[in-house]
């Protein structure tokens, strides 16, 4: 092939590559939509049937104990399987971004349509960056799994204590419970950093290829 033939194939396959990131990039939406959505309807079905079982104290006791370790397990693994979406979704709309890059240099008139500006992350900064990496973390879906997990343990844990301890050391239990919701609320942030951080030397060298075709 001449120069303008692998030209042409370069950029159909250029574009055959950004509709497949864009395509997988909304695929992790869409899948973190499903499973925050799974989590919270089996959260939610649950009181309801606890909400039942309450009439009874020895059925509602074997309920709870048997329904909200489930629960907690099964917002365990939503976090976790968010906070890969999101990551994922991060390195897509890098490998985007680079492309952009190579669009604004295709003619004078491409710098306009394919500006930074009217681009998205980390082309220019989302919303939630704007006031700081920490507003970033605590707005995503895993920090909403995250914390609504956490309140479901700190309840499993104080209704335990509750159980245990006797009613008259109620502000005791309800101590405990808020106690282990700060703890895992605070252990999700940290986490959830930590894995951002394995990911971002990558992304960190992709930000810069695509810094470096704006100037260019």
């Amino acid at each position: 092939m001449d120069d303008k033939e692998r030209q042409a194939a370069f950029l159909t396959a250029l574009t055959t590559e950004h509709f497949v990131l864009q395509t997988a990039a909304s695929a992790t939406v869409s899948e973190a939509a499903a499973r925050a959505s799974l989590y919270v309807l089996s959260l939610s079905s649950s009181l309801v049937a606890m909400g039942f079982a309450s009439r009874s104290q020895e059925v509602f006791l074997s309920f709870a104990a048997a329904v909200l370790p489930a629960l907690f397990l099964l917002g365990l693994f939503t976090v976790y399987r968010l906070i890969d979406t999101g990551i994922e979704n991060q390195q897509y709309l890098t490998g985007i971004a680079r492309i952009r890059g190579y669009y604004r240099t295709l003619t004078p008139e491409a710098t306009v349509f394919f500006s930074a500006e009217s681009g998205r992350w980390p082309e220019s900064d989302s919303p939630p960056l704007r006031f700081g990496p920490m507003v970033a973390f605590l707005t995503t879906a895993a920090s909403m799994i995250a914390f609504i997990n956490s309140m479901v343990a700190g309840a499993g844990v104080a209704l335990l204590a509750s159980h245990v301890l006797g009613r008259g050391h109620t502000a005791v239990a309800l101590g405990l419970g808020v106690t282990i919701t700060v703890v895992l609320m605070v252990a999700f942030v940290v986490f959830q950093q930590w894995r951002y951080g394995l990911s971002a030397g990558t992304l960190s060298a992709l930000r810069e290829e695509v810094a470096g075709a704006k100037r260019s």
